[in-house]
């Protein structure tokens, strides 16, 4: 396994999730969800972007996080070691937003519903997990072959991502996608996990999301 040469994505590196009643849940417990169209980031955003947005705010992050914003070789690793509000305040910053958990599940599934965002047969080389034995972060674009019928990547595996939705109390926050320590059941798209917001862990980062008229 090789890993490619460093592409640092720009923040306008969106893919269009078109409007559309998307069928979404686990099995058992589907729904259909008629979306609004949005720009969604084609990749997590990277270490690059998040040194930018630190630069020009002074935000304090978690001391993991700024280690490895100064890493040139991390530069186009997803950024992690995030909080929901460090990821809400770096979305805001640019003109957009977290995804709802039902556009980013409609973002890796498309219209067909599928379980992973490359099919309904799990594929190690289509995402960093377990078995693809990353074993670590992933460069976002390392994996263009687990692309979704939108055109997003690292949807599967790499990091796990905040999404806007909350726990019934508002308590806590819900994330998506799995990790490169899950296996090819914990990556599937419609599952989803609660996460404690003020918590920023080294498999946690987050994608952005463009409203119609709005500009990154």
């Amino acid at each position: 396994m090789s890993s490619p040469a460093s592409t640092i994505p720009t923040l306008d590196a969106t893919v269009e999730l078109a409007a559309g009643t998307y069928r979404l849940g686990e099995a058992g417990a589907e729904r259909d969800a008629p979306l609004a169209g949005v720009r969604i980031g084609r990749w997590p955003v990277v270490n690059a972007a998040v040194a930018r947005f630190v630069q020009a705010t002074g935000r304090d992050l978690a001391p993991a996080l700024a280690r490895k914003l100064a890493d040139p070789l991390l530069a186009d690793h997803p950024a992690t070691d995030v909080t929901y509000a460090d990821a809400a305040a770096f979305c805001a910053w640019t003109g957009g937003r977290l995804p709802t958990g039902d556009e980013w599940e409609a973002a890796a599934r498309g219209g067909d519903s599928r379980a992973w965002p490359w099919g309904d047969v799990f594929d190690p080389e289509c995402s960093a997990c377990v078995e693809s034995g990353w074993g670590w972060t992933a460069p976002v674009t390392a994996h263009p072959t687990g692309a979704s019928p939108c055109g997003a990547e690292q949807l599967a595996g790499n990091v796990w991502e905040w999404v806007s939705d909350a726990t019934e109390d508002g308590a806590w926050r819900a994330v998506r996608g799995g990790s490169y320590l899950d296996h090819a059941w914990g990556v599937r798209a419609a599952r989803v996990l609660t996460a404690d917001p003020a918590r920023a862990t080294p498999t946690t980062g987050f994608r952005l999301v463009i409203d119609p008229g709005s500009r990154p």
